[in-house]
């Protein structure tokens, strides 16, 4: 009697799996540097050749970057791929910045009750200590500050899904927009009483993935970004005003 034969993998590309997990679930994130070569074999339980063979697998897939004498890196291969051409686009033509918003209102909101019926307690505490920063860069006035505080509370919740689409997708647009975000704050800032607002609204989107109530923790997502959106417009449409009185002044008969 024949036996079929085992389909055994390669140990390399066992490795090769354990490590698309750790950037998939975002525990290698892009810029990390992975572990010393013999910290991570020992981890594996593996042979330093092995363990190569497997980075230089993910290397010429162009997920991992090794540096001579410089170590291992994760790269942005993920989000580049899908944010490199938008990003000059979304530059040349404003009129995107309002599909932008629209579809993020889609996808984080989706991720939004994802993570308010999947966040784990490490998700929450990571989510507390967002929401916390968040706090802080409001009260400090540094916009580069409340920019960053912003992308990462964002980002969390997005991981706090456990849909790795979510989490990459969202990753890809909010590296993308770090600067987009950051001239949103700027404009929404630049009339202070919005301020109070925007903590308002990320402190609902928090506490409703807290209380594990997905639907209000997606509605609480889809009226911060409609807000953004209507006074974004309102604040372009007051300076096209701005700028087209200016210009009748500077043309007034002597």
């Amino acid at each position: 009697m024949a036996y079929p034969k085992l389909n055994i993998p390669k140990l390399s590309d066992v490795i090769v799996e354990q490590l698309e997990k750790r950037i998939l679930d975002g525990v290698l994130k892009p810029g990390d540097r992975l572990p010393p070569e013999r910290q991570l074999a020992e981890e594996f339980g593996v042979s330093r050749p092995s363990l190569r063979e497997a980075i230089q697998q993910l290397a010429s897939r162009g997920l991992l970057s090794s540096r001579q004498g410089g170590g291992t890196w994760v790269t942005d291969r993920l989000e580049t791929a899908f944010s490199d051409p938008w990003e000059k686009l979304l530059n040349q033509h404003q009129d995107l910045h309002g599909d932008l918003l629209e579809f993020r209102r889609v996808l984080e909101g989706a991720a939004a009750r994802g993570a308010a019926s999947r966040a784990t307690p490490a998700d929450l505490q990571r989510l507390e200590h967002c929401v916390g920063q968040l706090q802080i860069a409001y009260d400090s006035g540094d916009l580069a500050q409340q920019a960053q505080a912003d992308v990462r509370f964002h980002q969390a919740v997005a991981e706090a899904s456990h849909n790795v689409l979510f989490a990459h997708l969202s990753g890809s647009l909010l590296a993308m927009l770090h600067r987009h975000v950051k001239d949103n704050i700027a404009d929404l800032f630049a009339a202070g009483e919005v301020a109070d607002a925007l903590r308002a609204q990320h402190q609902a989107i928090w506490e409703a993935i807290r209380d594990q109530r997905p639907d209000a923790a997606q509605h609480a997502v889809e009226q911060h970004l409609d807000f953004v959106a209507t006074t974004l417009q309102s604040r372009r449409r007051q300076a096209e005003r701005d700028a087209r009185a200016r210009m009748r002044l500077e043309h007034l008969d002597p």
